[in-house]
């Protein structure tokens, strides 16, 4: 262990410098993680009650250690009963960034095989859209390029039909038992249609209704592109990764599409949720 300074009687070394940045960016992911949900006050009060634990144990307040020694032995425990989402959705992003996430790794390791995209036309979606659209008929559409989605899949009803713009239509018509809920689309097929989707527990703003919302929470949850259409304005967004793309026209819908479905990184093209914040116009 090579020993860069002193101070006091405190040695400090290279790794120790190393272990205290990992910690700070560690502790601000988590912040970030936490950030705007009421969860960051309640981890606010555990680091302030960890504090004043290893405050009181180096003053030797040996009742005071006891007790607070007592309710850290449990600590841990209640930290995974009462962050419980908050430690999936870390788990997941974690997931999400890792290379091993891919279902197909194995194979291109093996096999030295370029993944293939799962691209396919989507004529019939952008037509379904303008319809929609031109009715002001609400919907929500869940694209997915790498996984078909069984779990959300099976919150609704299993149609696996081919994508078809009048299949669209009927499916968010305002008098269809399967309009309300999302339709998730693989691989040029509707897997299921009625689905339930995560709603984000951030802060969004008023102009966005339930529909964005929960298009903002399953972009959070899963690698997918979501497509929703206002029924009070007819106005096409697009979520991913927690961030929006609003008032879309149907070219640049077009261009989303084939982008996402053909492997393009199209994060950068997004806009946080806090950049919408102040328009009044409503939507939902």
């Amino acid at each position: 262990m090579t020993l860069l300074f002193k101070i006091g009687f405190l040695e400090i070394s290279l790794v120790n410098i190393i272990d205290i940045l990992l910690v700070s960016a560690l502790m601000y992911q988590v912040y970030k993680l936490l950030k705007g949900s009421v969860a960051i006050k309640i981890f606010l009060g555990f680091l302030s009650l960890y504090l004043i634990y290893l405050m009181v144990n180096a003053l030797r307040m040996e009742l005071l250690s006891v007790i607070l020694g007592q309710f850290m032995g449990v600590g841990v425990i209640a930290v995974i009963i009462i962050f419980a989402p908050e430690i999936r959705k870390f788990l997941m992003i974690v997931g999400r960034t890792s290379f091993l996430s891919n279902e197909n790794v194995l194979k291109e390791l093996l096999f030295w095989r370029k993944r293939e995209t799962q691209a396919f036309n989507i004529s019939p979606i952008i037509d379904a859209t303008k319809a929609l659209s031109g009715s002001n008929t609400g919907s929500l559409i869940v694209l997915s390029r790498n996984s078909e989605l069984k779990f959300y899949a099976e919150s609704g009803d299993l149609i696996d039909a081919v994508v078809s713009k009048r299949l669209l239509i009927s499916i968010f018509n305002k008098y269809s038992p399967l309009h309300d809920g999302a339709a998730i689309i693989y691989n040029g097929k509707v897997k299921a249609a009625r689905c339930i989707l995560p709603v984000t527990e951030r802060d969004v703003p008023a102009q966005f209704g339930l529909r964005h919302r929960a298009a903002i929470g399953m972009s959070e949850a899963t690698e997918t592109l979501v497509l929703i259409v206002s029924e009070e304005t007819g106005q096409v967004s697009l979520a991913k990764n927690g961030k929006l793309l609003h008032n879309l026209s149907f070219q640049e819908l077009r261009e989303m599409l084939n982008d996402y479905l053909t492997g393009v990184d199209v994060d950068d093209k997004f806009e946080p949720i806090a950049a919408f914040e102040g328009k009044k116009q409503k939507t939902t």
